[in-house]
């Protein structure tokens, strides 16, 4: 299957699958799983990336054993809303998974995601820098994938 839009998702997965979210970073993968009505997204973990294969291997682990019916990455837009390297990455990383696995992908715009996730850590919880790096991806991949739930709630 290849990557959707948005709007296709209710039509191609069906309730209680749930939606896993994906902040794809050089070094981490963040991780954040909806729950069945597809209302809240919530952090799961995340992933030290190794290789495409290990990393993989974490990945559908994860989607079988939470029942996962798509996926949702955040997609890396220049703030021009043009695509440089990080998408094509992404886009990248999403053809590998489908070359191993008939599940639908549907990008999400992450801009300033990450961003925003540090900025209410340090405002909001006025917790430490080490502390933000352990949970800042995985906060990074709910804060997308709960972008993507409400605007599918709001259609």
């Amino acid at each position: 299957m290849p990557t959707i839009k948005p709007e296709a998702l209710r039509g191609a997965v069906a309730i209680p699958k749930r939606l896993l979210g994906l902040d794809l970073g050089s070094k981490t993968i963040g991780l954040a799983l909806s729950d069945t009505t597809w209302r809240i997204a919530t952090p799961l973990e995340t992933i030290r990336r190794r290789k495409f294969s290990v990393d993989a291997e974490r990945l559908f682990a994860l989607i079988d054993e939470h029942e996962v019916g798509a996926l949702v990455l955040g997609l890396p837009f220049n703030m021009d809303g043009s695509e440089g390297p990080r998408c094509q990455s992404t886009r990248a990383f999403a053809q590998n998974v489908l070359a191993l696995r008939d599940l639908p992908i549907v990008f999400q715009d992450e801009r300033l995601s990450t961003a925003a996730v540090q900025r209410m850590l340090v405002e909001e919880m006025d917790s430490t820098r080490k502390r933000r790096a352990e949970v800042v991806d995985k906060l990074a991949a709910a804060y997308i994938l709960q972008g993507l739930l409400d605007r599918l709630n709001l259609q």
